[in-house]
């Protein structure tokens, strides 16, 4: 195995680049191996990063791993482009499989984001009975609903938030994750992979998917756990938790009257699911408020963010539209970059009506003009006290976030239209008379997100735009603008769990992924919910 620095050589695609780049890669590491062509049966790519560090020439870091003829099955002929090859599949790499369990279990899994749908998965493949429960709708249907919300017009159970695949279906499909459990981690690309992803999601440092492929991805991995025997019941919200007399989890109950039964019931809800907290709160699950981040959706046109990051190599067409990752310390607080979208547009979250919040997302493509993301600010629950709210209250949080989103749409002056303000206005604290161009398709007024911001936020934001600017010269740029407001980074609520990720005041209840405050992506959640299902199976299998 080697890891070699390479500088871009030829012209094409980015697909047809890393075909490339791995050939030459294979050739560098077996020279430095000292393997001739005699000895050389192939090689595959391991990893594939890009390398745009201030002072460095803008290259690929690719690494490959390198096999002998002699270690090639007899069968194995290479022939021309087999270099080239991704390597993915080896059962060493992947998780093995799950124990089979003794007896049949039911179990209920609400919820069908990553933590909910490999949860599923695994608890099938142990042979257990499944029933996912989902509020929304299929990925196809519920298009139509994100095109109502473009005009102005919500479906509450059934938006960017709620729906098959859940909060991350339509956003960019970012795969890093900071989990360190590779096994888990290659496990969670392979199974996309199988199921139509592009098999770079394997080997890029920073993999996405793309929010114009996901869909169809979820529908084919929905498909398999059909085939498996996972029951769907789409459309069905989750109103109560069935307890026996005794205080025992059955099971759940939807607002249609449906009853679900189960051995066990998994809350992988994702971070917006306000009802479901609410629940919890009466039924005695316990809750705690937790940290989270406020802020403001902030574009740029791409090709200035290119100009950053690439310097004079910008425009060199193996390059893909270039992305930021900014952290500084303001006021006391952490603010920072998050889910930055290159060439990607600004859309509407909401989830209840005259509340206002943004999101991001990006094609596979990444080729819309504008370049977005959150700039963001943590807050605490302590900072709830000047809003009247308690810090000792688990949903103070979620309360906030009402509040917050509530002032942003009447700043838009209703129709999930978002107030948005010129950078270098809300940099001078005045307010902007006109805007910019912006992706966000159910528009944007001219406005002051002092206004609708908390004082300490805003001060925090104007204090680390000046130290981005230092660190991007160009960052504070005429041609950037805010798009408000962003208050959905993760949950202001944890479900709290024991190590066996039970809830220790319901048992039979596991709360995942990122809606339980366990996750932050659909990486980490769908391990999340991998881990869940195994600690679900050794319950059951002892």
């Amino acid at each position: 195995m080697a890891e070699h620095l390479l500088a871009p050589t030829a012209t094409g695609r980015l697909d047809a680049w890393t075909a490339a780049l791995t050939e030459v890669a294979i050739e560098r590491a077996a020279k430095s191996a000292g393997l001739g062509k005699d000895r050389l049966g192939t090689g595959r790519l391991l990893r594939k990063s890009l390398d745009a560090r201030k002072g460095f020439s803008v290259g690929f870091r690719m690494q490959v791993e390198l096999l002998e003829k002699s270690e090639l099955p007899s069968e194995v002929r290479p022939g021309p482009g087999a270099a080239a090859g991704i390597a993915l599949g080896e059962s060493d790499r992947r998780l093995p499989p799950p124990q089979r369990l003794p007896s049949q279990r039911r179990v209920v899994v609400v919820g069908s984001g990553p933590a909910g749908t490999f949860a599923a998965l695994r608890l099938v493949q142990a042979g257990a009975q499944v029933a996912l429960v989902e509020q929304g709708k299929q990925v196809q249907p519920r298009r139509r609903d994100l095109a109502l919300l473009t005009r102005g017009e919500l479906v509450a159970d059934s938006n960017y938030c709620f729906g098959e695949g859940g909060a991350g279906t339509y956003s960019d499909g970012k795969l890093y994750t900071r989990v360190k459990d590779r096994q888990a981690v290659f496990e969670t690309l392979c199974t996309l992979v199988e199921h139509g992803a592009d098999p770079e999601i394997a080997v890029e440092s920073r993999p996405h998917i793309g929010s114009n492929r996901l869909p169809g991805i979820l529908a084919e991995l929905r498909q398999h756990l059909i085939a498996l025997g996972v029951e769907y019941h789409f459309g069905e919200r989750v109103d109560d938790l069935l307890l026996t007399q005794r205080g025992e989890l059955t099971g759940v109950r939807c607002a249609s009257g449906r009853e679900l039964l189960g051995d066990a019931v998994v809350l992988a809800v994702g971070h917006s699911a306000r009802r479901i907290y609410e629940l919890c709160a009466r039924r005695g699950v316990e809750l705690v408020a937790k940290p989270f981040a406020i802020g403001a959706r902030v574009e740029h046109p791409q090709p200035l963010i290119d100009r950053m990051q690439y310097g004079s190599a910008a425009e060199h067409p193996a390059l893909p539209a270039a992305f930021y990752q900014l952290t500084a310390q303001a006021g006391g607080r952490g603010v920072y970059s998050f889910c930055m979208c290159p060439g990607g547009w600004v859309v509407p979250c909401a989830t209840e009506p005259e509340g206002l919040c943004t999101n991001g997302m990006s094609l596979k493509r990444r080729d819309s003009p504008l370049a977005n993301a959150a700039l963001v600010v943590t807050v605490e629950p302590a900072d709830y006290a000047a809003w009247g709210l308690s810090p000792g209250d688990p949903l103070a949080g979620m309360a906030f976030q009402r509040a917050l989103e509530r002032s942003g749409y009447l700043a838009g002056g209703g129709g999930f239209i978002a107030p948005a303000q010129r950078l270098t206005d809300f940099m001078a604290g005045r307010r902007s008379d006109s805007v910019l161009r912006s992706t966000y398709r159910p528009g944007i007024c001219p406005g002051d997100l002092a206004s609708v911001l908390p004082p300490f936020v805003t001060a925090a934001l104007r204090e680390a735009a000046r130290r981005f600017d230092r660190t991007m010269p160009g960052f504070l740029s005429k041609e950037a603008q805010l798009v408000g407001i962003e208050t959905r980074t993760s949950s202001p609520v944890r479900i709290v769990r024991a190590a066996s990720y039970m809830s220790p005041t319901l048992p039979g209840l596991y709360p995942i992924g990122e809606g339980a405050g366990y996750a932050g992506g659909i990486v980490s959640a769908a391990i999340d919910g991998l881990r869940a299902a195994d600690a679900i199976i050794e319950r059951f299998s002892t």
